[in-house]
């Protein structure tokens, strides 16, 4: 018997959502304000009027910008739980690779700028400039290692380099992030004029640089080891849905005490198979009851290829729970609920844990050859009354996202004539990229609100 949660519409963890991302925004605007106005006060633009102080004035600042950057972009990747509640993967992404790309450029841009400033902007002198710089000041040896990690992971950030490269190798590669910072704090904390012109300055960045360091030592480090020693999480079962398409069921102990949400993944590590130190991001398939978990993952790569050899007792190590494409992201009494391929997995959580009357939810399922979970969808339409609509078939047209059993119709047509309503409901949204883009522009064409669209990718 599937029980149906007690209906709470958001109040306080939206208002608390809005006020934390509020205040990370303000924090970044001001930390950046605060080392433009101490570049300033110290003579930053008078030195503009020269050729050399320009250059090296220049680059004092886009170094001072870039290193707040930088330090965001560590809080950024740090999977601090309230920044993920507030913004949502999604969102959190976004503003990650936006960041990420301008802190680069802006240390590339210091990294000129200074070094031609020094060689009295004379641009023949840079590159022995460039050498006495390196060897001959502290923490230099060190920055240009940084700046190398730094550089491995902007390049396979590139979306024509990410597409080419496996997942787990591109999360691995994407660690370097972490040690490109660290080797860059060195140099910056020793030689730095702006950092050590006062005490004021001294006192914010290095409590800039500890609060950066906390927030990897507590959230990627310690709170996961946390976690898993206290709850013990081992595989009970995996179970076929279909062709390569396998759920896996897993168990602990005080599972109530994990606080994951419907619709919300973890970075999944299954021990004592190779390589069981690459983790791999999937979403919870079934809504948590504090006495299991359980995740439906279709064979794409070595990982989720070889969970289906996996034997029932093997431990598992996670990570999370992530991600806001759960309950609390909710506004309205009124949810839709569309689907393509595997991506029904967390939405098919949703279905079981949200909480709505009969009539007010409805999944929109699209699928190729078989639908997963039909038998589960059937128990929660009898016992919730949630509607569903299946859309089988390949898709009609590379610009559609339906399937051949609309013809004269167009996608927002069909749209308009399944949900009328559309434009007034939540919409939790997940399946392939491309379908996802041609789904949404949909909703934006029925006026869908973009507050009330919610939908996750794993890019990171």
């Amino acid at each position: 018997m599937i029980e149906t949660p007690v209906l709470v519409l958001p109040g306080r963890r939206a208002r608390n959502d809005g006020a934390v991302r509020l205040g990370a925004l303000a924090v970044l605007w001001l930390s950046l304000l605060l080392v433009s106005y101490w570049w300033v006060a110290g003579g930053g633009v008078q030195e503009l009027g020269g050729w050399a102080t320009g250059l090296t004035s220049l680059g004092r600042l886009t170094g001072l910008v870039a290193a707040v950057l930088l330090l965001a972009q560590v809080v950024l990747m740090a999977r601090v739980p309230m920044l993920e509640a507030a913004f949502g993967q999604d969102r959190l992404a976004r503003i990650h690779r936006l960041v990420g790309f301008t802190s680069f450029n802006l240390m590339l841009a210091h990294l000129v700028t200074i070094t031609w400033g020094y060689a009295a902007g004379e641009l023949g002198r840079t590159p022995a400039m460039l050498w006495d710089l390196t060897v001959d000041y502290p923490g230099m040896l060190l920055a240009v290692g940084g700046t190398v990690c730094l550089c491995v992971t902007v390049v396979t950030s590139i979306k024509a380099a990410r597409r080419r490269i496996r997942y787990e190798s591109w999360h691995l590669l994407h660690l370097y992030a972490y040690l490109g910072v660290g080797l860059a704090l060195p140099h910056q904390l020793w030689t730095g004029q702006e950092f050590l012109s006062s005490t004021g300055r001294t006192v914010f960045w290095w409590t800039a640089w500890a609060v950066a360091a906390a927030t990897i030592l507590v959230y990627r480090v310690g709170v996961p080891i946390w976690r898993n020693v206290r709850h013990g999480l081992r595989v009970t079962a995996v179970v076929p849905e279909a062709d390569r398409v396998v759920s896996v069921y897993v168990a602990g102990r005080r599972l109530d005490r994990l606080r994951a949400e419907a619709g919300q993944f973890f970075h999944w590590r299954f021990l004592g198979r190779p390589g069981w130190t690459r983790a791999n991001p999937y979403s919870l398939s079934a809504a948590p009851d504090g006495r299991g978990l359980r995740i439906t993952v279709q064979e794409a790569g070595d990982g989720s290829a070889a969970l289906r050899a996996v034997r029932p007792g093997t431990r598992v190590f996670v990570e999370g729970p992530y991600g806001r494409l759960s309950p609390r992201a909710r506004t309205e009494r009124k949810i839709a609920l569309i689907g393509a391929g595997v991506g029904i997995t967390p939405l098919r959580a949703l279905a079981e844990g949200l909480s709505y009357a009969p009539r007010d939810a409805i999944l929109v399922q699209r699928y190729t050859d078989e639908p997963l979970f039909s038998s589960e969808f059937q128990a929660l339409r009898h016992q919730r009354g949630l509607d569903l609509l299946t859309v089988p078939g390949h898709r009609r047209r590379p610009d559609s996202w339906l399937g051949p059993g609309v013809d004269g119709l167009d996608d927002l047509q069909a749209l308009l004539l399944w949900i009328p309503d559309i434009a007034e409901r939540d919409v939790y949204l997940c399946g392939p990229d491309n379908w996802t883009q041609l789904v949404k522009h949909t909703l934006d064409a029925a006026g869908l609100p973009p507050e009330r669209l919610h939908l996750e990718t794993f890019k990171w």
